[in-house]
């Protein structure tokens, strides 16, 4: 028991991070950099705190398609474009479906004109369902383009 007592004690003594020493950073004339316990005369040295990890270096960069392809800029352009595109059709068609499901579930819609609401008639009710039909029909019911 007395032996691990010391061993624990040694090893807490010698992890403590003020035991840590300083270490200095600098570059000389020839574009060389340097680490070293002393900071050298005469000349600016960064003080490297030793206590903290390093930020992780960022991974080097992809060499650019743009650059080397001109094409391949344009492909990516188009690609963007197009999932854009499809994004907002998504966007258009489930609100238009919600749309519909409403019209069809609620026979006493209100809509808003100017700043005051009214209620549609059946006839315009069946007009509006119709024309959300051919909407989702045309736009959504379809491969993509």
């Amino acid at each position: 028991m007395r032996a691990m007592l010391v061993a624990a004690s040694l090893l807490a003594t010698l992890s403590n991070p003020t035991w840590a020493a300083q270490v200095y950073k600098w570059v000389d004339a020839q574009g060389t950099t340097h680490f070293g316990a002393q900071p050298p005369q005469g000349q600016a040295a960064e003080s490297i705190n030793t206590l903290t990890a390093p930020a992780p270096a960022a991974p080097p960069a992809a060499p650019r398609a743009a650059e080397e392809d001109p094409q391949a800029a344009i492909d990516e352009k188009v690609r963007r474009e197009v999932a854009e595109q499809a994004s907002r059709r998504k966007d258009y068609c489930e609100t238009m479906r919600t749309n519909l499901a409403q019209l069809q579930n609620n026979p006493r819609v209100r809509v808003k004109e100017g700043d005051e609401m009214r209620r549609i008639g059946e006839e315009e009710r069946q007009a509006r369902i119709a024309e959300a039909r051919k909407l989702i029909a045309e736009e959504c019911d379809v491969s993509p383009r």
